[in-house]
């Protein structure tokens, strides 16, 4: 008879040395994938009516992966991209399982067969810079909190950084003077890359940290929250919120977007975009792997389009309709 390894060392080998010491995972990706096999445990624990220290690889079969996959979509109201997300945490932690526990063999292949599952693809939305600047003047500026908010929202604005990136800035991450202000963003995978930053967001920065009485050598992080701890992502979102909930008061459209930290990030795309820079510089500043994932924002903007259709000068007439001699084509023609 095999026998199975408990569940509780294969976790610690999995975070301990997979993810940490053999891929050099980041603290992003590490607490991502924490937070989905907690989940995970959590809802075996409660299906098979066990404790979660009382739980083993066994009862960690397809259909209860399926189940909790199922539970995620229809019962958290989670998206397919965050389903699959959890999904790609419980596959790399069953390869681990499948390379540490001969006798798991079978259950971590059943596992790892299961597909992700396709999405459709949403067209981007965007703002435009009279939004953006409406949500960036939002902000009491007579408080600390509102001054820290309107430099965190104008830092997502201006350098189109994730909130992850956005959050992990430090002071010594910042090149304030002339003639090239810029600032090193750590992206996904552990990629780096800098990104110029405009003269108002250097002056709101400059601001903040002299407030703070943070030095620009130090490893301090540029935005926290009350406790000088560093924001979270929740509070960032929550920035978001009360922005949009301020500017709306002018700008009433708003209230009808579902506007989230990411959206400021797509907002400076399509300025890019719309201002005449190429797909290949914009990869670079967002930090994109692959150009594919920039040219979305091509495909999103229908004015660009638009001002083809003139450029070309196409005219609402329909041209005659190709006709094909050969016989095989008119046979494909009529299927």
């Amino acid at each position: 008879m095999s026998v199975h390894l408990s569940l509780a060392p294969l976790l610690e080998s999995f975070f301990r040395n997979r993810l940490t010491k053999q891929r050099n995972a980041s603290p992003s990706t590490i607490a991502s994938y924490r937070d989905a096999l907690r989940m995970l445990v959590l809802f075996a624990a409660e299906r098979t009516g066990r404790k979660p220290y009382a739980l083993a690889v066994e009862d960690f079969d397809r259909d209860l992966i399926l189940a909790f996959l199922d539970e995620l979509e229809e019962k958290r109201k989670n998206t397919i991209q965050t389903r699959n997300a959890r999904l790609t945490a419980i596959r790399s932690f069953f390869h681990h399982v499948a390379a540490n526990d001969p006798a798991s063999l079978g259950i971590a292949q059943r596992i790892l067969a299961i597909p992700v599952k396709r999405s459709h693809i949403e067209v981007m939305h965007h703002l435009s810079r009279r939004e953006v600047d409406a949500l960036i003047d939002a902000p009491d500026q007579q408080t600390p909190r509102g001054r820290r908010d309107r430099a965190l929202l104008l830092f997502l604005a201006r350098t189109g950084a994730r909130v992850s990136e956005a959050l992990g800035a430090n002071a010594c991450d910042l090149q304030l003077d002339r003639p090239r202000p810029q600032v090193l963003l750590r992206g996904k995978r552990r990629k780096e890359r800098v990104v110029p930053i405009p003269d108002d967001l250097v002056k709101a920065l400059r601001a903040l940290m002299t407030e703070r009485g943070v030095n620009r050598q130090e490893a301090r992080p540029l935005f926290v929250g009350t406790h000088e701890t560093r924001l979270t992502r929740f509070g960032a979102t929550h920035i978001v919120r009360r922005a949009v909930a301020t500017a709306t008061l002018t700008r009433p459209e708003l209230a009808r977007k579902s506007i989230s930290p990411h959206v400021l990030r797509h907002s400076l795309a399509m300025t890019l975009l719309q201002s005449g820079v190429d797909l290949l510089t914009i990869q670079a500043w967002l930090g994109h792997s692959q150009v594919a994932t920039t040219h979305r924002y091509a495909a999103a903007d229908v004015e660009m389009m638009r001002r083809g259709l003139d450029k070309a000068g196409v005219s609402g007439k329909h041209a005659a309709r190709f006709k094909p001699k050969d016989a095989v084509l008119q046979l494909l023609e009529r299927i």
